[in-house]
């Protein structure tokens, strides 16, 4: 693991990177004091699901825009499949379902600034 500290238009973000278990690519670590800079995000346009969102929420990792939405409403999906894809600093983050079910709701639409955290699906 190593620490690194970054400085992003006057931003100063300290972030801790180690190896991913594959022995690939680096994982970067949540950087625990970064200030948000992403608007907030606008309501919702995508239709809900009928009669309700799902149990499951799945959630935004970063700040970002939405860039695409990889699964529809009814479809089943499997643990690491991506259910939406985040596009932040020009990367694009893909956020996966967390385990095996069928989604209930997507809650965000493409180009939706979002906030970490900030709902984008449900699924049961």
């Amino acid at each position: 693991m190593k620490n690194y500290t970054i400085t992003v238009n006057g931003n100063v973000y300290d972030v801790v990177v180690e190896e991913g278990a594959s022995g690939g690519a680096p994982v970067a670590a949540k950087a625990p004091a970064a200030p948000k800079a992403a608007p907030k995000a606008a309501p919702a346009a995508a239709p809900k699901a009928a009669g309700g969102a799902g149990s499951v929420k799945i959630e935004a990792g970063a700040a970002g825009k939405v860039f695409k939405i990889e699964a529809n409403v009814g479809q089943a999906v499997k643990k690491g499949d991506p259910v939406v894809i985040i596009e932040a600093m020009k990367m694009e983050i893909p956020v996966v379902a967390p385990q095996d079910g069928t989604v209930a709701s997507i809650d965000a639409a493409v180009g939706d600034a979002v906030e970490a955290g900030a709902l984008l699906a449900t699924m049961n």
